[in-house]
């Protein structure tokens, strides 16, 4: 049976280059594939990138109570966490990785307990998050703004997680991560 890792952040703190680093590290972790209510983009396929459900779908899974974590990000577009999904990766013996908001990596947590190790990924400071935000080149002022304006609440989360890592330096932070989850692999 395999367990779960949970991972949150602000945006622009790393999380996702540490998640793809460790992916890369021979810990049996495989992506929880998350269901979305939007429709394919490109050449992704159902039950691949994503489970694509119909609004109307993912809504009478909310009500079945099916989802681990969901988030409805504008009217009718949803994402989330399908308990089924992550109960068959588990089975299979995978150790399932989450990259999810901090409310979503709560309610996994408070789900597996045990089971489940939060990290918290957190940068050095909002002064350099916003530097990252800004150095990407890739939002406006106003999408930057409204990122560090959730960066703030989300880092009220931080100690509501397992483990929290700064990311100032990423290799350190890679590392980190690393040790901290194959012990967590180990018990």
């Amino acid at each position: 049976m395999g367990k779960l890792i949970i991972f949150s952040a602000p945006s622009g703190s790393g999380k996702s280059t540490i998640i793809n680093y460790l992916l890369k590290q021979n810990l049996n972790l495989a992506f929880s594939i998350s269901a979305t209510s939007r429709p394919p983009r490109g050449t992704e396929q159902n039950g691949v990138e994503y489970f694509f459900l119909t609004p109307e779908e993912f809504k009478q899974k909310i009500s079945d109570g099916e989802f681990l974590e969901y988030e409805e990000v504008y009217t009718d577009r949803f994402y989330g966490t399908l308990k089924s999904q992550v109960e068959k990766q588990l089975s299979e013996g995978q150790n399932v990785i989450f990259d999810v908001d901090v409310v979503g990596g709560c309610n996994i947590k408070k789900f597996y307990g045990e089971r489940a190790l939060s990290v918290f990924i957190q940068p050095p400071s909002i002064e350099e998050l916003r530097k990252r935000l800004n150095g990407r080149g890739t939002d406006t002022p106003e999408v930057i703004e409204s990122r560090i304006a959730k960066a703030e609440f989300e880092l009220s989360y931080a100690d509501k997680f397992d483990v929290v890592i700064v990311n100032d330096e990423l290799e350190k932070a890679q590392a980190e991560a690393l040790e901290t989850i194959s012990k967590f692999l180990k018990k």
